[in-house]
C-alpha cells in the first residue's frame, strides 16, 4: 500500500480557486489573495476598534456572503476561525459545527455557485451529507442559502434590477440572474425569511455580480454592483468590505447616485485601488481596475486612499475627505495639483465641448465621397473618412460650421494594459465643416490663430492628465473636461508654460509626465482620413 502523502505536501499544489475560470462577465470569482488582503483589513480594523482584540477568536461574531461565488470568503474566514477560536472550543468537531452553524453565511448567486461554495466551505455540496466536515447542520444547504427567484417585471423591465423581461423572462432551465439579495424592498426582513431568524451581522463581505447578464455586452449593459452595496450597507453591519470595479469612482452608466453617495459617506474607512488592468484579477479584463473598500458603521471622518501598482503602493495612504470634488480622484499625488488649480476660479472646458452629436449626425452616418453636383457642400468628418453633405441636411449647431472648430474623437483607448495618451490629436476644422457623433466639438472659434491656440492646449501632458483623472473608460464625453481650466488663447501653450501658471512643484510635475506620454507629431491631418476613406 502506497502510504499516504504528508500534509506538508499540500503546498506543491496549487490552491483550487485559482484555477477555476470565470463564468461570465458578471459573475468573476475573487483570487484568493485578494481575498485574504480584504480579509486582513477587516481584522486590524476589528484590531484597532477593539483594543487589540483578535477577530477571529470571537465565537459571537457572524459574517455574511450576499453574493457567493467560488466560497473563497466564507472559505477563508472559516479557516481563520478554526485557528482563532481553538482555546474557546478544544475539540475541533464541536469548533468546526460552531463555526459553520452560527458564524459563517453565504447566499449563492446561482445554483451553480451555491454548490461550487458549499464544496468550498463543507467539503460536500450538502451540507448534511457523509462527507461534510460539518456534522449538526440541518439541512443540505446549511447556511449557503440558494432558491430560484423571479423577477418583477413592469413594463418590460424587473423593478429592482432593470433586467429585460425579454431577454430573462426565460424557462425552468435556465437562470433568471435574479439575485435574492437586491430583489427586495426589506433586506432585513427578506433576510430573516432566508435564515429563519432575525439576523444581525458583524462583517458583510464580498464580491458582487458587476452586470446584468442579459446581453447587454461590455460597457452597453448595465451595472448592478452599487446595488449589493447599498443593499448591505442598509443591513448596519459593524463592517461592510466589497470589492467592485472602479468605475463608479469617475463615470459608469447610471452611477452618478451611488457615487454621490458614496463619496458623503463619512463611514468610509478605507480604499485600495488597482487601477492597472488585470493587477486585481489577473486574467479578467475590468475597464478602469478594481478596488476594494472598508466601511464602518462607527467611522466617521476622512478615508484613507491607498493605489497599488504592480504589486506595490504607489506612496503612503493618504487621509482625506472623498468628497472634496464631485468624482473620486484615484491618484493623492494628483489632490495638490487639483488644489492649485481650483486656486484660480477658472470656467472648465466642460462648458465649452458640445455634447454627444454635435450636428446631429449619427457615427453611420455619411454624405457623398464628393462635393460635385452639391448646392451647398459641407465637409463632413465622420467614422474613418471624410465625405461631403448638403448644408440643409445637417439638423443642429448649423452655425457652428462657418466657424473655426477644434473636433475630438469620442473614443480614444487602448487594449494595453496602461493607457498614457487618453485623448487623441486634435483635429482643427475648417469653416464649411461639420461631423458626425465620431467626433465632439472641443470649442468653436472665430479665428483660426485661436483654434491652432486651443488644439496645441489639447495636446498638452496638463490637460490630458487631468482628463485621465476623470476617464475610467475608453469614452471620452464632455465631463472629463472638467478639471481642464479654460485659458486665455491669446498664446500657444505649452506645458513649461501650463507649470508656471499653476506654480506645480518638480515632484508634481514629475507625476504628470510619469503618467501621461507625449503626442508625437503635429496636429491631426485631415489627409490621414481622406486616405483611410479611399482605401
Amino acid at each position: 500500500m502506497t502510504p499516504q502523502a504528508t500534509f506538508t505536501l499540500r503546498g506543491r499544489n496549487p490552491d483550487v480557486l485559482t484555477c477555476i475560470a470565470n463564468l461570465s462577465n458578471d459573475e468573476v470569482f475573487t483570487p484568493p489573495e485578494l481575498a485574504q488582503r480584504m480579509l486582513d483589513a477587516v481584522a486590524q480594523a476589528w484590531a484597532d476598534d477593539h483594543h487589540g482584540a483578535n477577530l477571529w477568536a470571537d465565537k459571537t461574531v457572524r459574517f455574511l456572503d450576499p453574493c457567493t461565488k467560488s466560497g473563497v470568503f466564507l472559505r477563508e474566514i472559516t479557516s481563520r476561525l478554526t485557528d482563532g477560536l481553538a482555546q474557546e472550543f478544544p475539540n475541533l468537531q464541536e469548533r468546526v459545527n460552531h463555526i459553520l452553524t452560527q458564524q459563517v453565511f453565504g447566499i449563492g448567486i446561482t445554483r451553480l455557485t451555491s454548490l461550487l461554495a458549499r464544496r468550498s466551505v463543507y467539503c460536500s455540496k450538502r451540507a448534511n451529507g457523509p462527507h461534510s466536515i460539518v456534522t449538526a447542520s440541518g439541512s443540505e444547504a446549511g447556511n449557503i442559502w440558494f432558491e430560484r427567484t423571479e423577477h418583477t417585471w413592469a413594463q418590460g423591465k424587473c423593478t429592482f434590477c432593470g433586467a429585460s423581461q425579454a431577454a430573462l423572462d426565460r424557462g425552468e432551465g435556465l437562470e433568471t440572474h435574479a439575485y435574492a439579495f437586491i430583489h427586495t424592498h426589506d433586506i432585513k426582513a427578506r433576510l430573516t425569511e432566508l435564515f429563519g431568524a432575525p439576523m444581525q451581522f458583524d462583517v458583510v463581505i464580498g464580491n458582487p455580480p458587476y452586470q446584468l447578464d442579459d446581453g447587454g455586452y461590455g460597457t452597453s449593459a448595465a451595472p448592478i454592483y452599487q446595488l449589493f452595496v447599498q443593499n448591505a450597507l442598509n443591513l448596519e453591519p459593524r463592517y461592510a468590505v466589497f470589492v467592485t470595479p472602479s468605475r463608479w469612482m469617475a463615470g459608469g452608466k447610471g452611477l452618478d447616485s451611488y457615487r454621490a453617495k458614496m463619496l458623503a459617506d463619512k463611514r468610509l474607512r478605507s480604499i485600495v485601488d488597482y487601477p492597472k488592468l488585470y493587477e486585481g484579477f489577473p486574467g479578467v479584463k475590468i475597464r478602469g481596475g478594481v478596488s476594494y473598500f472598508l466601511w464602518d458603521r462607527e467611522h466617521h471622518g476622512p478615508c484613507s486612499f491607498q493605489t497599488i501598482w504592480d504589486g506595490q503602493p504607489t506612496g503612503p495612504a493618504m487621509s482625506r475627505h472623498l468628497d472634496t470634488f464631485d468624482v473620486l480622484v484615484r491618484r493623492n499625488e494628483a489632490v495638490s495639483i487639483l488644489e492649485k488649480i481650483r486656486l484660480r476660479k477658472e470656467k472648465t472646458l466642460d462648458a465649452r465641448v458640445s455634447s454627444q452629436k454635435p450636428f446631429g449626425l449619427r457615427t453611420f452616418f455619411h454624405g457623398k465621397p464628393e462635393s460635385k453636383r452639391l448646392k451647398d457642400p459641407v465637409k463632413l468628418f465622420g467614422s474613418q473618412k471624410i465625405t461631403w453633405v448638403e448644408r440643409s441636411d445637417v439638423p443642429s449647431n448649423v452655425a457652428w460650421i462657418d466657424k473655426w472648430k477644434v473636433l475630438m474623437t469620442r473614443v480614444q483607448g487602448t487594449s494595453a494594459a496602461i493607457e498614457t495618451k487618453f485623448l487623441s490629436k486634435p483635429i482643427v476644422a475648417e469653416p464649411g465643416t461639420a461631423c458626425t457623433e465620431t467626433y465632439l466639438v472641443a470649442g468653436v472659434f472665430e479665428t483660426e490663430t485661436e483654434a491652432h491656440n486651443y488644439a496645441s492646449y489639447l495636446r498638452t501632458r496638463f490637460v490630458r492628465f487631468l482628463v485621465s483623472l476623470r476617464k475610467s473608460t475608453q469614452d471620452a464625453p464632455r465631463g472629463v473636461y472638467a478639471f481642464v481650466p479654460d485659458v486665455p488663447l491669446d498664446q500657444e501653450w505649452t506645458d513649461a508654460k501650463l507649470y508656471q501658471r499653476y506654480g506645480l512643484g518638480p515632484e508634481e510635475i514629475a507625476f504628470i509626465e510619469s503618467q501621461v506620454a507625449a503626442h508625437d507629431g503635429e496636429l491631426f491631418d485631415d489627409s490621414e482620413l481622406s486616405e483611410a476613406g479611399e482605401e
